[in-house]
């Protein structure tokens, strides 16, 4: 089976959990005997791009000329079974969709936020979770907020390249649901039950988990809907090392409340950003990873991470933070499986407690008084997490998921 992979990378300079997933499944199925034809494209090239196709930029997530001249001739010379599409913004566009039809290629795309409605694909806007653009033909209210990179001109565009391209996602072939939310979403959108399946991502095997480490670590882009202030805010409510350490390790605009953070408290401190084994030094060192989100994030990759180190998680009550966990479903009956283990300390109210973790309302209070509660019972989930990532989240089990997915629209 011969899949062309076609992804905008995101800047380097902001953490992705989502080239991280590209990058992993590309491995995966090369490792699966299927041969892979990446189509990437990187916003690291735009500032050195030449002026000629710096002036078509304003038009590419409508239109990227020369991506799809690239991409014809890619397809005509490697004849593809599928074309699977994750990022395709802004240098990509969801022309290659058009594109590959026209040449007879079916398209998977994996869904990894909700910009098929949302111009900034969050459905966040001022600090609070917002739907204002859900049934419009045309993203007025991002506009009026400037919902795209804080211009009013971008956010324009990119309602304009929404409303355009409805048909194009709607003639996708298959979509990539990473949860059973994200297939809420693209239902809502209009795309019917049999064009959706539900399969997270997987990250490769790190191996055994080492010992567990001590205190709490908080991992991904230093953004406002990451909740780095919600958490912060919980985390004076205890005094100065009550709680073990708090390590904080990415970049972004709220680097400096880290800063200040690790600055005031001698319990903080920042890692800044990290390469892969330092990731996997940071995993070694705590005993919960934090995914305290004031979105709906849709699959934190850090939460698969910790998950596959036997590190619980303690996250928000948001998106698919609570299936990662295995807090979306009711508790087994005491006795009949793994996820009773949550339940043995004491817990206080609010705090759902899943197979691998715990979830909270997007609540200083209520994670205030999760925290204590996290920290005492970490070492009683160390099994289980381990465990939840070998049964949904390994790339043995993810890879056959979607080797299964691009033969059913190969077929057809």
């Amino acid at each position: 089976m011969r899949i062309v992979v076609a992804h905008n990378r995101y800047r380097e300079a902001q953490p992705s959990g989502e080239n991280i997933i590209v990058d992993a499944e590309i491995a995966q199925l090369t490792a699966a005997g299927v041969e892979v034809v990446p189509f990437l494209r990187n916003s690291d090239e735009i500032p050195t791009m030449p002026r000629t196709a710096k002036a078509l930029l304003p038009i590419s997530p409508i239109y990227a000329p020369r991506a799809q001249q690239d991409l014809g001739r890619l397809l005509t010379e490697h004849r593809p079974d599928v074309l699977h599409l994750h990022n395709p913004y802004p240098l990509l566009s969801p022309w290659v969709v058009r594109t590959a039809h026209r040449h007879g290629v079916p398209v998977v795309q994996t869904v990894h936020n909700y910009r098929q409605v949302c111009s900034s694909g969050l459905y966040y806007r001022d600090g609070k979770i917002c739907q204002d653009c859900r049934g419009r033909a045309l993203g007025v209210p991002a506009v009026v907020h400037r919902c795209y990179r804080g211009s009013r001109a971008q956010s324009a565009l990119m309602a304009t390249t929404l409303a355009v391209h409805r048909g194009t996602w709607r003639s996708v072939d298959r979509f990539i649901a990473l949860t059973s939310a994200v297939a809420d979403h693209l239902r809502d959108y209009g795309i019917p039950d049999e064009r959706i399946v539900v399969k997270p991502n997987g990250i490769p095997d790190p191996g055994s988990p080492a010992p567990l480490g001590q205190g709490f670590l908080f991992l991904g882009r230093l953004s406002p809907e990451k909740g780095l202030g919600l958490l912060l805010e919980a985390w004076r409510r205890h005094p100065d090392g009550a709680l073990g350490p708090l390590r904080v390790a990415g970049d972004g605009e709220l680097r400096p409340l880290v800063e200040a953070a690790a600055a005031e408290r001698a319990d903080v401190t920042f890692l800044g950003p990290l390469d892969r084994a330092g990731v996997r030094d940071a995993l070694t060192a705590s005993a919960v990873v934090l995914a305290t989100s004031t979105w709906h994030d849709v699959l934190p990759t850090v939460i698969i991470e910790a998950l596959a180190s036997g590190r619980p998680v303690l996250g928000t009550a948001l998106g698919g933070i609570p299936y990662l966990v295995g807090a979306d479903t009711p508790r087994e009956p005491a006795g009949t499986g793994p996820a009773v283990v949550a339940s043995v300390p004491a817990l206080p109210a609010g705090v759902v407690a899943g197979e691998a973790g715990w979830v909270v309302p997007p609540d200083p209070a209520a994670l205030a008084a999760a925290l204590p509660a996290a920290a005492a019972a970490a070492s009683t989930l160390t099994g289980a997490a381990r465990s939840r990532y070998e049964r949904i989240f390994h790339p043995d089990v993810v890879t056959k998921q979607l080797l299964d997915v691009y033969a059913g629209v190969a077929r057809s």
